[in-house]
């Protein structure tokens, strides 16, 4: 089978494509021939061996597959060769076929396709179970987006609105922004023409947001955290801007709000079953329409480390996703 392979850590344009022997399903795993796989920020940081999980060299990035199971291991009751899945697999889906533990691998929906499947895990998996598990969002309040034109920030605004909160999308350009809007967004704002904390002053009279979503860090995480009403959650969701930031841990205490880690791959292994709930509600809202993927464009396996380019150079809006 052919694979996009990291076999020395650096920038997308060190990995290569070569001709590897097909995997061999475990216990409790399958083999997937893969018809799509997503594109995440943590495939950029996996290659430069920047994240916290490290496999080992040499190894093909893609956390998140859709496909047809061709094997499957010992004790693998609920799928069977020939049913079309989508998978969380960490490291891998850059490739023709990948191994996926039978446990965060879930049947495909009728009426959901092979890109649009490869496309909702990481995103939707992630800003569904930070809102409703970690931030517990309630109708009318208010959700602050950072990098809301990202894939993960797309689905947090969507999620928001659909939830029934006010949903305020912060993004660094007006195209984004428009988006953004499509999608749900109440109020935006730009980063690189707006003072953050006083456009969130002016959208909450004065009284703070009550969530914000944080899959960037960097510079405008403490600004965000100053604009927090009382008893907010701080959702940290990420670091793509590569700055981990450092929080004055004065703030919490001013602000009565509360700080809350989001690991949603965890979650998925930990919880497997509010998980499956999880998507299964997720599903529906896609089948139902309610539900959108913004895709930003489909790549082959080939130009698999172009997308991770895109990625890292931030011109992807909403989802990109590697088909074979």
């Amino acid at each position: 089978m052919k694979a996009i392979l990291c076999k020395e850590y650096g920038a997308p344009e060190s990995l290569v494509l070569e001709e590897v022997p097909s995997p061999t399903p475990g216990k409790g795993q399958v083999l997937i021939s893969v018809k799509a796989c997503g594109v995440n920020f943590p495939d950029t940081l996996l290659i430069q061996n920047k994240y916290q999980f490290k496999p080992p060299l040499p190894f093909s990035p893609g956390g998140e597959v859709s496909g047809v199971v061709k094997e499957v291991g010992e004790g693998v009751k609920h799928l069977k060769p020939g049913d079309a899945v989508l998978a969380l697999v960490g490291w891998g889906g850059f490739a023709e076929e990948v191994l996926a533990e039978a446990v965060t691998t879930l049947p495909l929906p009728a009426g959901i396709d092979f890109v649009t499947a490869a496309s909702v895990m990481y995103t939707y998996g992630t800003s569904y179970h930070a809102l409703k598990n970690r931030a517990r969002l309630q109708p009318e309040e208010t959700l602050l987006v950072l990098g809301a034109a990202g894939g993960v920030g797309l689905a947090a605004v969507q999620l928001g609105a659909l939830m029934g909160a006010r949903v305020i999308a912060a993004a660094s350009t007006d195209e984004k922004l428009r988006v953004c809007r499509e999608l749900g967004a109440g109020e935006t704002i730009n980063y690189s023409t707006d003072d953050l904390r006083e456009r969130i002053k002016d959208f909450t009279m004065g009284l703070g947001v009550d969530v914000v979503y944080d899959p960037v860090g960097g510079t405008f995480a403490e600004p965000a955290l100053r604009s927090m009403a009382w008893q907010g959650r701080y959702l940290v969701v990420g670091f793509a801007t590569g700055d981990i930031p450092k929080i004055p841990l004065n703030l919490p205490l001013l602000k009565g709000c509360s700080v809350v880690g989001v690991f949603w791959g965890t979650f998925a292994k930990q919880e497997p079953e509010a998980n499956l709930k999880n998507f299964q509600e997720l599903l529906l809202w896609f089948n139902k329409g309610k539900l959108q993927q913004h895709l930003h464009g489909t790549y082959p396996l080939v130009d698999a480390p172009l997308a991770l380019r895109d990625m890292l150079d931030r011109k992807v809006v909403g989802k990109a996703v590697v088909v074979m």
